[in-house]
């Protein structure tokens, strides 16, 4: 957005009840941003000043030129801080931590964020949801390098492999922005230059490769050429500047979390390099056994690495591929490989390693035991009882699917009851075991399955138009999405330790409704109830006590159920309290509001 020179065509100061406007707009953007921090980015008695820009960008600067927050529409709606005011409130966001120097090169030269880019901490991926702000940061400094939206989900990224562009990047250092305001509020250069490109080697050990060896070389030259003093006054220069850019960051706690490296750091130098290969070992066919399923494959090595092999590593061990005897990721890959375990695939275009199958009746595979995991026991009773208090309420929806006449035979192929529900799951794993036990998967191409008559009947019998030919083959990633829409849809319904009640069919919202009556009065009727298990006598009384009004509860005619009637246009009331009280998702509540014109 400011990769090029774009001159502003106005430049106006705010008044103070547009000054008080910008304020709220930015504190119910920024849930996390407290009145101190915006009193230190927009100090209450400093002149701030707009700048309208040609592509109707709208810029907030505080008196003497220093920008603190970007309007992209102009209209209030996509408010964005700068990298100025995120180092005044480095919380302010959430951020992404990138992977190394290597990677900041691209972002700080105008390219959006890549997931491959991205660092993945050890508590596991982020969640996020498309179009979302974050910032991000590089390892070892807590000042965010740039801003921009999510271009997906988590949960699209993790399908998609973690591929593909996680960032938008709308402001970063260094773009025209920054340098409009360059001379005001500006960090020693030589400082950023060393926090932004990032040793090598906290990149080469995020992502399994090794670190060239003339990157080595040169690394070793300059430390041996520095002396001891120049190497000492630059320490300390480092440290004065990032003083003056952290600024009001005091709360920040990084002596906890450099101590936690350090521990964790000590547990892995005790390691030695042959325990090392068992432990990585150990990791891999823990996670063949537990969370690597068939339709996952073919996979690429850092996704491996990243989704499943850590993960299963002991707590408090920090796995560094570059500490075991193969160096690589790619090695390690292939000497598993060698060893008939895996069959592995060098994509020549990503230049990166890519799991294509697993030899399940290798030795090695069938001899291990995987750790079950245990489950963890609450610290008190007291607080064991006053979880069990809050769930007596909350409500449990699973959507299920019985077989069908369409994939039966897939059932009774591997074994598996025709007449029992199952998870989406569950009945994916069913038709990939068929895959599986038939060898149904195109030897030239690991992603491709191919269609023998019983499985293409069970995917497409009856879903292509006459005349059509049917597929000869299917996409492993459409494969379980197809089987399960052929399958019979139920629900299963839960409330605290009731038990469970399966209805068939999609589950039929609960209909409120207000209407008038004679003497101009309101009343709303509540229905439908009973499908998530609410006696209509008990919700009847507590609607009594909560709005203090009076209610009656009659049997609906003609149907099967009953209706709550309330005096009074609560509509919305009661909506709120069925979800915040009882659990009942929003897009199961319909609401009819007959008194409006």
């Amino acid at each position: 957005m400011f990769k090029k020179a774009v001159e502003a065509k106005s430049h106006q100061r705010l008044s103070g009840a547009d000054r008080k406007k910008l304020r709220r707009n930015v504190q119910n953007k920024f849930s996390f941003l407290t009145d101190e921090l915006l009193d230190a980015i927009l100090p209450p008695k400093v002149e701030i000043t707009v700048s309208k820009f040609q592509n109707r960008v709208l810029v907030y600067s505080i008196e003497g030129g220093c920008p603190m927050f970007f309007d992209i529409d102009g209209r209030g709606n996509e408010i964005l801080p700068t990298v100025f005011a995120l180092w005044e409130a480095p919380e302010m966001l959430p951020s992404f931590m990138l992977k190394g120097g290597e990677v900041s090169r691209y972002v700080l030269g105008g390219a959006d964020l890549m997931f491959p880019g991205i660092l993945i901490p050890p508590e596991g991926f982020p969640s996020f949801s498309a179009g979302e702000i974050w910032a991000v940061k590089v390892p070892g400094n807590m000042a965010p390098i740039a801003v921009g939206f999510t271009t997906m989900s988590s949960a699209e990224a993790i399908k998609a492999g973690l591929r593909g562009k996680a960032l938008r990047i709308a402001h970063y250092y260094r773009d025209f922005l920054w340098e409009s305001a360059e001379g005001h509020y500006v960090p020693n250069a030589g400082f950023w230059e060393d926090v932004v490109m990032e040793d090598p080697a906290v990149l080469a050990s995020a992502s399994g490769e090794e670190i060239s060896d003339a990157s080595a070389e040169q690394q070793t030259s300059t430390g041996n050429e520095e002396d001891e003093s120049a190497s000492t006054s630059a320490t300390d220069a480092k440290n004065d500047t990032e003083e003056h850019i952290v600024g009001s960051m005091n709360e920040l706690n990084l002596a906890d979390d450099n101590s936690a490296n350090e521990a964790n750091t000590e547990k892995q130098n005790t390691l030695s390099t042959e325990e090392v290969d068992a432990l990585l070992d150990q990791c891999l066919l823990q996670a063949l056994h537990t969370t690597l399923k068939e339709k996952d494959l073919p996979i690429p090595g850092s996704t491996l690495w990243a989704n499943h092999v850590l993960p299963c590593r002991p707590p408090g061990i920090t796995l560094d591929i570059k500490k075991s005897s193969h160096k690589k990721l790619s090695k390690w890959l292939q000497s598993k490989a060698s060893a008939g375990m895996i069959t592995v695939k060098e994509d020549k275009h990503k230049k990166e390693i890519v799991l294509i199958s697993v030899n399940r009746r290798h030795p090695d595979y069938s001899s291990f035991k995987p750790e079950k995991k245990k489950a963890e026991v609450p610290e008190s009773s007291v607080a064991s009882s006053t979880a069990q208090a809050q769930s007596e309420k909350m409500l449990e929806i699973i959507e299920v699917y019985k077989p069908s006449i369409h994939n039966s035979a897939i059932f009774a192929s591997v074994g598996e009851d025709k007449g029992k529900l199952y998870t989406a799951s569950e009945a994916s794993d069913v038709v990939f075991k068929y895959i599986e036990k038939e060898n149904l998967v195109k030897p030239t191409n690991k992603s491709m399955v191919v269609l023998d008559p019983i499985l293409c009947d069970s995917l497409f019998k009856g879903a292509i138009k006459k005349g059509s030919a049917y597929p000869s083959e299917i996409h492993k990633k459409d494969v379980g999405s197809t089987f399960v829409g052929r399958m019979q849809p139920h629900q299963v319904v839960m409330r605290g330790g009731s038990e469970p009640v399966v209805r068939k069919g999609a589950i039929k919202p609960v209909q409120i409704m207000t209407e008038r009556r004679q003497g101009n009065k309101k009343v709303t009727k509540v229905s439908g109830i009973e499908t998530f298990l609410i006696d209509p006598d008990s919700f009847g009384s507590e609607l009594q006590k909560k709005f203090a009004c009076s209610t009656s509860v009659n049997e609906l005619p003609g149907k099967k159920g009953y209706e709550v009637l309330i005096q009074g246009g609560v509509i919305e009331d009661v909506a709120r309290y069925m979800v915040e009280h009882y659990g009942v998702p929003k897009r199961f509540i319909e609401v009819l509001d007959k008194t409006r014109k």
